[in-house]
This record gives structure tokens, sequence and C-alpha cells, in this order.
């Protein structure tokens, strides 16, 4: 595909991060003619900024993140290119701003807004919105209870009004009793020096309940033991992995999103 966009003179692709990191990883050292592209959009899924990042430095600056889901078919907010700007590095992790004729609010277990930066469902308002699903009258009164496209992801508005994307609410963590949203602990083990993928879950656990467990495909240097002493000192206790298990590849569901499913059945307990 890397020799094609070369050879093709090809200007668009659509990608979800999997296919991206893979990407990036078959470019690592070659000399590829990549000038012909513009665009590069992607969604599906959160990307790791750190991947992001080097996606930047080696094709440009032609990254578009867009957000979106079945119930709302065109998009519910945008990462423009411009967004994509290195000095900003925290507008890296979200998934941008409202799209023209969006709402966006975040609501919490009572159905009212909560406020900027405290986390919680991240429901949709806009003239594409789906009316309802066909033959399911009691899911449909859920998905849109209060007037609202309630997506089942939980997220925050930061400053700008940019959407950040926490977790899906059934990949949630409950350990202890307390919430832990994997996409902030996958974001401290992707940065560690020797982690090429990481996908965290909930495993059942005798004492908490569930037990954080980080999957990872390991790359050169790869240190389970700085990667524990870096979660240390950026998460809190109850976040942290309890166990680290090395993987050759992570699981895809055939949209090309992690099958967190297919990992926590394969865990063999503690």
């Amino acid at each position: 595909m890397l020799e094609r966009i070369g050879s093709a003179g090809v200007t668009f692709l659509f990608m979800v991060p999997t296919m991206i990191y893979r990407v990036l990883d078959a470019a690592e050292g070659r000399e590829l003619d990549l000038s012909s592209l513009r665009t590069i959009l992607y969604g599906a899924a959160p990307i790791t900024p750190e991947r992001l990042d080097q996606g930047l430095r080696r094709f440009g600056p032609v990254f578009m993140q867009l957000y979106g889901q079945s119930e709302a078919p065109n998009f519910l907010t945008r990462l423009t290119r411009e967004d994509h700007d290195p000095a900003h590095q925290e507008r890296l992790a979200s998934c941008g701003r409202p799209a023209t004729m969006v709402t966006i609010a975040v609501l919490g277990d009572d159905g009212n807004p909560v406020p900027d930066g405290q986390a919680g469902e991240i429901c949709a308002r806009g003239p594409y919105a789906m009316d309802r699903y066909h033959g399911l009258p009691e899911k449909t009164a859920e998905t849109l209870r209060g007037g609202w496209l309630h997506t089942g992801d939980i997220g925050l508005i930061g400053p700008g009004r940019y959407v950040y994307l926490l977790d899906r609410k059934n990949d949630m963590i409950i350990s202890g009793g307390m919430n832990v949203y994997t996409t902030e602990v996958e974001q401290v083990v992707s940065a560690c020096a020797g982690v090429a993928q990481v996908a965290v879950v909930g495993v059942p656990h005798p004492d908490w309940g569930e037990a954080v467990v980080a999957f990872v495909v390991a790359a050169d240097g790869f240190d389970p033991g700085a990667v524990a002493k870096r979660c240390r000192a950026e998460l809190a206790a109850y976040k942290q992995p309890k166990a680290y298990r090395q993987v050759h590849a992570l699981p895809v569901t055939s949209v090309g999103k992690i099958d967190k499913k297919h990992l926590q059945a394969t865990w063999p307990g503690w």
C-alpha cells in the first residue's frame, strides 16, 4: 500500500488507528514517495497521541479525525488538519469540536449536563440523528431519552469545546468501587519505551471485583518494570494495571476496532 501511494498518486486514505499503526511500522526506515497524500481520515477508535505525533512527522499535516456512529451517520465532531498541531499536544488526545448543526452535551446519570471537564455520557442533537431503531421501541426510547441521542461513550468537554473520549460505557472498569477509564491508562502505558500497542481491560478479581490488566504488543526495549514505575508515578493506585500480559498482536473486530471482549476471554485467572 505504501508503494501504491507513490506509484498511483494517492491523495486520500481512510484508516482506523490499528491500520495507521501497522502502516507506520511498515514505513519505518524506508525511502518512500508519499508527497501526493493530502488527507488521512481516521476514526472508529481513539488513537494514541504518541503514534499520532509519529504519523505527523512521517506523513505531514494531513490527518483529520471524525467521531460519529451509525445513529448519526455523518459525524458528530471533527478534529481538523489545523487542530493536529504538535504545539498543542492536548488536542491530539481529543476527537475535535462539534460539527456544524450538532449540539454536544455531557450528561450525568440523572440526565442533566455536568460541568466542563467532568466526565459523563456524551450525548448529541442534530438534524441527521436517527429517528428510531426499526422494530425496537424500547431500545429507541432508551437511546433517545430526554431528546438526546445517547452515544454510550463516556467523555468530557475540555477547553475550547474540544471533546475527549474516555471509554465506552460497557468497557469502563469498576475496581474496588472506583471508575477506571481505559483510555487514560492506555495513554500512559503507550507513552513508555518498547510499547508498540496496548489495550487495557477489566478482568474478574476476587478482592477488587474487577482488576486492570494491560495487554501489550512489545517492541525493542520493552521493560514491564519501567512501565509499572511510570504508571505508579502518573496514575492513582486503583488505576494502575495489576498485570501486564505480552501478546504478539491485539485482536480486532471486522471493522478494525480492538476486540476487548476477546482479550478478556483469554485471561487465565489469578
